[in-house]
């Protein structure tokens, strides 16, 4: 506020924040005046938020700037990520950021001879849907009580859609089994006859009963090499980024409840989750997109080209053998 007591001159105090003289003079005639560039710049940076709001809480699920820009694509609305950037930070909005577990969550696997080769070799995206299948199994605390779940899920490498999961609480190898049980019951046509299950070294997947279940299913198994979890790095980052989306399951008190939820967010991913390096789709959608060529995104960006030339690609090498 200007004051005959002041002793400091608004040139220094400009100069110490940064802005020119002439800007603060503009800023103290225009600040009430609702038609000035300044306000009508901050009603349009405030639209544009709320817009950034609704897409970052979507369904319940808080994103970073990439996941709202895909959001506001698929409702039709084009901003670009240093924009949303600005406007996150500017209303103090933050996204989910992963954390480096520090705990290897690889199970011990047991010292038996079923350990099968490495078929896959990390090409996890060299063949079309219904290829290539990770299966792993992860942990879920809930309750205050610190109640341990575990989570069985099958994932097609290529179109990262989950085709099966089973949520147990209980670690006996039933509930692996049901997950692949169910696999079949409904994915069974989009399976194909050189396809093939990849997953860790866990005593799960090494038991007889598994690997008899995947003989009578008539499809192959390959395994990570010991310990790496590179080698099925896809499933690995799919729990990663559901833990994180999902936060902590302290205040979940029962295990139908903790259900729900697990079921909610697998709609959510294979519907509306969507990621940059599926042409900023979700995974089903993804999955049309590679079986029609009829991109949904056309009315609003470009196809990109890399995916038609993907496609091309993987379709010229479908009859390969692993």
């Amino acid at each position: 506020m200007a004051s005959s007591r002041n002793t400091l001159s608004v040139t220094y105090l400009c100069e110490s924040a940064g802005v020119s003289r002439s800007g603060y003079y503009a800023y103290i005639r225009n600040k009430n005046d609702p038609d000035s560039y300044l306000n009508q710049k901050e009603l349009q940076d405030q639209k544009d938020f709320d817009l950034i709001l609704e897409a970052y809480n979507h369904r319940g699920y808080k994103k970073g700037r990439r996941g709202i820009r895909m959001r506001l694509l698929h409702t039709g609305i084009i901003m670009n990520e240093k924009k949303i950037s600005r406007l996150m930070n500017k209303f103090h909005l933050l996204c989910p950021i992963r954390k480096a577990n520090p705990y290897r969550r690889m199970m011990k696997a047991m010292k038996t001879s079923n350990v099968a080769q490495n078929l896959l070799e990390r090409n996890f995206e060299d063949y079309g849907p219904g290829y290539v299948l990770l299966t792993d199994i992860t942990y879920l605390f809930f309750s205050r009580r610190r109640i341990k779940a575990y989570l069985s899920v099958v994932k097609d490498a290529f179109t990262k859609q989950i085709l099966s999961y089973v949520i147990s609480l209980s670690l006996e190898e039933d509930f692996v089994l049901e997950t692949i049980e169910l696999l079949f019951a409904h994915h069974k046509m989009d399976i194909h006859t050189d396809a093939l299950i990849h997953s860790d070294q866990g005593a799960h997947y090494t038991s007889y009963k598994f690997i008899e279940l995947l003989k009578s299913k008539e499809i192959r198994q390959s395994m990570s090499r010991k310990g790496n979890c590179w080698d099925n790095a896809p499933q690995e980052s799919f729990f990663g980024h559901m833990k994180d989306e999902l936060g902590d399951f302290k205040n979940v008190e029962s295990f139908e409840e903790l259900k729900t939820i697990i079921d909610d967010y697998m709609d959510y991913y294979n519907k509306e989750r969507y990621q940059y390096e599926l042409a900023k789709l979700s995974p089903n959608e993804y999955a049309e997109y590679y079986k029609t060529g009829i991109y949904p995104l056309k009315e609003v960006i470009e196809e990109p080209i890399q995916f038609i030339e993907k496609f091309k690609r993987v379709r010229n090498i479908t009859n390969d053998k692993f």
